[in-house]
């Protein structure tokens, strides 16, 4: 079953990495295009290849080892993720953020959008990483997604919102995956975070927002099209208010899926009770993403038997870069996880192993929890309305670079 684990995540990562050409097939071949199309969804890679390896497990261990397996692992995360997404992404929560840095930036598009890809992924140390990249997908979107821009400049804005948000969360213990996976083992708490992450990640923060928006200073200086003047009323800040505290109490029960599920029943109500201050909210693209975590889940949990000696093998320094490439093709929390396992982990290889996770977060979709929540509210704004994992893999590559050298100071 290992060996079979292994095989089915290594065609998960091609498939990944294919994903934009199923999509370019369903329109090549109209007859099958429903099922290219479903195929092409980077959201449901990961989710379909779990679903073939507990088939799989359930002809060669048994059906009860196969759902015994599935029963047993933890989909909290994925659960979280879409709880957050959704409330994150509801009117009124949009329309407080909005307003706020439409004040803060005094109306200019170039500020508004160094905002969003600054300022938004530090945040993400006190609303959560999935929050923060919500919140910033559908911000930028109208401003850098969109008709108009070269792609190749959506990719390189792309690769430094993962990358930011990846690493704009490790001002604090709890906000990003691969932090939270360790600061308990290790002790790590928030004012640890700060000083030994924190500080390097806000300077890689602002350095790559700077960046990117100078690369498309020309185009955030068109001025938008107008909202339709449905779109122009925004929600009363008491909603606003409600709604935010509906999100600040699901990211401090974000570890009790059982408390936060009944909390967003209780959000759900509200938003039917006020449909006036009300938007659709994004449970589609929101289960999508929780169903790319779970199978994320699934699979990986299958995977330890290889990634742990390597792990473990792996000096301090040469540690940071493994951790770096590893990230690319695992997601980076399980990455610290295992590290986390290991007795006697110096605390230099600590600091080397989270240092080059939460820096190669922004590599691929899978890199980085949050990430596949930004696939799904910003594929629209690209090509055949699919991201390609290489179009990502290169715009990612340079912030990923200043990020590392930053964790180097």
């Amino acid at each position: 079953m290992q060996l079979i684990g292994a095989l089915l995540f290594a065609l998960a990562l091609l498939h990944t990495f294919s994903a934009k050409a199923f999509e370019r097939l369903s329109h090549k071949f109209p007859r099958h295009g429903g099922l290219l199309h479903l195929l092409g969804e980077v959201e449901v890679v990961f989710g379909f290849w779990a679903m073939v390896l507990l088939v799989a497990m359930a002809f060669v261990a048994g059906p009860q080892n196969a759902i015994a397996y599935a029963e047993t692992q933890q989909y909290t995360e994925p659960l979280f993720v879409f709880v957050v997404m959704v409330v994150a992404a509801s009117r009124p929560v949009l329309d407080f953020v909005q307003r706020l840095v439409n004040t803060l930036s005094g109306g200019r598009p170039l500020l508004q959008a160094w905002m969003g890809l600054a300022l938004v992924p530090l945040v993400g140390s006190l609303i959560t990483e999935p929050a923060a990249m919500t919140l910033a997908a559908l911000m930028l979107a109208p401003q850098i997604f969109r008709d108009g821009v070269p792609e190749w400049q959506k990719y390189a804005a792309l690769g430094v919102l993962f990358v930011n948000v990846s690493i704009g969360g490790t001002l604090t213990a709890y906000a990003a995956p691969p932090v939270l996976m360790v600061a308990t083992t290790w002790q790590w708490d928030s004012a640890f975070m700060a000083s030994h992450f924190g500080w390097k990640a806000t300077l890689a923060v602002l350095v790559n927002a700077t960046a990117v928006t100078w690369l498309l200073r020309e185009h955030l200086r068109v001025p938008r099209e107008a909202p339709a003047p449905s779109a122009q009323a925004h929600a009363p800040l008491s909603t606003s208010i409600i709604h935010l505290a509906f999100l600040a109490a699901v990211v401090l029960l974000a570890h009790h899926p059982v408390l936060f599920l009944g909390l967003f029943l209780f959000f759900l109500g509200f938003t039917v009770a006020y449909p006036q201050h009300q938007s659709p909210l994004i449970l589609k693209e929101a289960l999508l993403v929780g169903f790319f975590l779970a199978g994320l889940v699934v699979l990986g949990s299958m995977q330890q038997w290889w990634l742990q000696p390597i792990v473990e093998s792996l000096q301090p320094l040469a540690l940071f870069f493994g951790a770096l490439g590893l990230t690319a093709i695992t997601d980076n929390a399980a990455l610290t996880y295992l590290g986390s396992l290991i007795d006697g982990i110096t605390p230099q290889a600590q600091y080397m192993l989270v240092a080059g996770a939460v820096a190669g977060g922004g590599l691929t979709v899978i890199a980085n929890a949050p990430n596949p929540a930004g696939v799904a509210l910003l594929r629209k704004g690209f090509r055949d309305e699919s991201i390609g994992a290489l179009g990502l893999l290169a715009g990612a590559l340079a912030p990923t670079a200043v990020a590392a050298i930053a964790f180097f100071l």
